[in-house]
């Protein structure tokens, strides 16, 4: 089935709306987090079409390096699009965003690598005062969810 940007992006506001029926929730788990937020509409878009919600809102703890709308947007033209036809590449760069374990900024700050749950290391440097994660920009950190931690990128990453 072919989906657009656009159809995710509906189906993900509708998953919004029904996340907050219930109310408030201090507990919220990694994806809930991320929808309340309203930064990471094409994240989660990406993450319900690659088929990894549940695992995300499984019990983990995970680590995710979550980039922003503007990120996403940032990429050349066409990239989502394509990564939404290529659901195993679209697992990859997803789950490269991931890290097993619930990382805190204090302890990220003291890596240089971190193994992502796709399998691959992404590089951790401080320079300037400032954390980068593959080159992207860790902008906010330490969003405690139920299930783990966000820290919020400027940029997607991508796996070799």
């Amino acid at each position: 089935m072919k989906m657009t940007l656009k159809a995710l992006v509906f189906s993900v506001v509708a998953l919004a709306g029904s996340a907050f029926a219930g109310g408030h929730n201090h507990s919220k788990d990694i994806v809930d987090t991320a929808v309340e937020a309203g930064d990471f509409t094409t994240l989660v878009a990406a993450v319900q079409a690659a088929g990894l919600v549940e695992t995300l809102k499984g019990p983990g703890p995970f680590t995710v390096f979550a980039p922003t709308d503007d990120a996403f947007a940032a990429l050349p033209a066409g990239t989502v699009e394509g990564l939404l036809q290529n659901i195993p590449q679209l697992q990859a760069v997803l789950t490269y965003h991931v890290v097993p374990g619930k990382v805190m900024a204090a302890d990220v700050v003291g890596l240089s690598t971190a193994t992502t749950v796709q399998g691959s290391n992404i590089d951790i440097e401080v320079r300037n005062g400032n954390v980068y994660v593959d080159g992207a920009q860790v902008v906010m950190t330490d969003i405690e969810t139920s299930n783990g931690v966000i820290h919020v990128i400027d940029a997607v990453i991508l796996p070799n």
